[in-house]
């Protein structure tokens, strides 16, 4: 059975910086492909970032290009959110979230339903 356990959240001023975790376990993840999503109060969830298990294809949606780093440690089954210059609307409930059998070539899975797994999710409050 597949897990996926999100931590990192937190409550930090605008233009500061956290580090999201998700740690996965259950399966051999070097087939995968792995999201972060997130779902602000009454918005529905949306993409943020992606990246296959082996590192070679990342994707970001437009709000957090060069704000947000995607990363992974194989080592350690874990995938990283690097959130940098957060701003008040980046505050939501952030998932991780896993999908089985990724397209091959570039990655640009960004919907809910391609996603197999899911975390609990971590809350991210940022104040103005």
């Amino acid at each position: 059975q597949v897990q996926l356990v999100e931590s990192g959240g937190g409550l930090v001023q605008a233009g500061g910086s956290l580090r999201l975790s998700c740690a996965a376990s259950g399966r051999t993840f070097s087939s995968y492909a792995m999201g972060w999503f997130r779902q602000a109060p009454g918005k529905e969830r949306e993409f943020v970032a992606a990246i296959t298990w082996n590192g070679g294809s990342t994707y970001y949606t437009s709000s957090v290009k060069g704000r947000f780093t995607i990363s992974n440690d194989n080592a350690k089954n874990t995938v990283y959110l690097q959130m940098n210059s957060l701003k008040p609307e980046d505050t939501a409930v952030y998932y991780c979230a896993a999908d089985s059998a990724p397209s091959p070539g570039s990655y640009r899975a960004t919907r809910l339903y391609e996603y197999d797994y899911w975390g609990q999710g971590t809350q991210v409050t940022v104040s103005s």
